[in-house]
């Protein structure tokens, strides 16, 4: 059905990598798609372009285009926007979000009328921690607090609208709580332990491709050592000025070796409730 599928995740948590192996896979690469290419296939929800027409609407021509717009006049657009963008497309529209599954300021931030479904990656917070202070250019501690805050909210720039994380436990639990059908929910340590398994298993429930040669090849497209590679070779607009690569570790458990007993109390503590669920020990 015509509609949009989320990619959604709180950040730092597998979505850029869930969306190039998806570009990778739908567009039956012969060769790997740089992360910049699978940016523009599968594009952000926040990306301002989507926005702007109705941002821009009561303007007069040859009026300058503002640089900024107030919060309540995003979220007063962001349905219209979402339509929009199901309007211009026959198939599925393919969002990215960092958005919590909630409203703000009176509006839903993903709305439902325009849904078709949802693909939401979880992550073990204590690597999240890790991997977002570096993303963010934050201490762990700032990160730590910043995960804990229900009011977080990601800052707009000249490309992109805010996005609302709320807290990290939050997050998880709007988009995880009710089962339905057309939520598909994965961790992250399982995409890394078997990727094959969990891609081809998604592709299939998707009913996109059964071609093993296919997938196999988008798995492989999209590994993190051929992320590295890429972004080596041609870069990356995501990656964040505070951070010297967006592709950094990719691994499970680091955050052992990172995170003081204090800093992992904490986290454990903030979120024990949504770490249980998905088995966080």
């Amino acid at each position: 059905m015509p509609g949009i599928l989320w990619i959604a995740s709180y950040p730092k948590s597998g979505n850029t990598w869930m969306r190039i192996f998806l570009s990778n896979l739908i567009l039956d690469a012969k060769e790997a798609i740089s992360p910049d290419t699978a940016s523009e296939f599968c594009t952000s929800e926040a990306n301002k372009l989507w926005h702007l027409p109705f941002l821009t609407k009561d303007l007069k021509e040859g009026d300058p285009i503002p640089d900024e717009f107030t919060a309540q006049e995003i979220a007063d657009v962001r349905s219209l926007a979402q339509k929009r963008a199901v309007e211009l497309n026959k198939n599925l529209v393919l969002f990215k979000t960092h958005n919590y599954l909630g409203e703000h300021l009176g509006s839903p931030l993903c709305s439902m009328e325009y849904t078709a479904g949802a693909i939401y990656i979880v992550r073990d917070p204590r690597d999240v921690a890790v991997s977002a202070s570096d993303h963010f250019g934050l201490s762990i501690d700032d990160t730590i607090q910043l995960m804990a805050d229900t009011k977080t909210v990601s800052k707009p720039d000249k490309g992109q609208v805010y996005e609302v994380y709320n807290s990290w436990s939050n997050h998880v639990k709007s988009w995880t709580q009710v089962s339905n059908k057309r939520l598909i929910v994965l961790r992250y340590e399982d995409m890394l332990a078997d990727p094959h398994k969990v891609f081809a298993s998604l592709t299939k429930k998707l009913g996109i491709t059964h071609d093993e040669e296919r997938i196999k090849r988008a798995v492989e497209f999209s590994s993190f050592k051929q992320l590295q590679a890429l972004e080596a070779e041609v870069g990356f607009y995501e990656k964040s000025k505070k951070s010297q690569k967006f592709f950094r570790s990719g691994k499970s458990g680091g955050w052992k070796d990172i995170l003081t007993d204090k800093q992992r109390y904490r986290i454990e503590k903030d979120h024990r409730v949504q770490m249980k669920r998905f088995d966080y020990k």
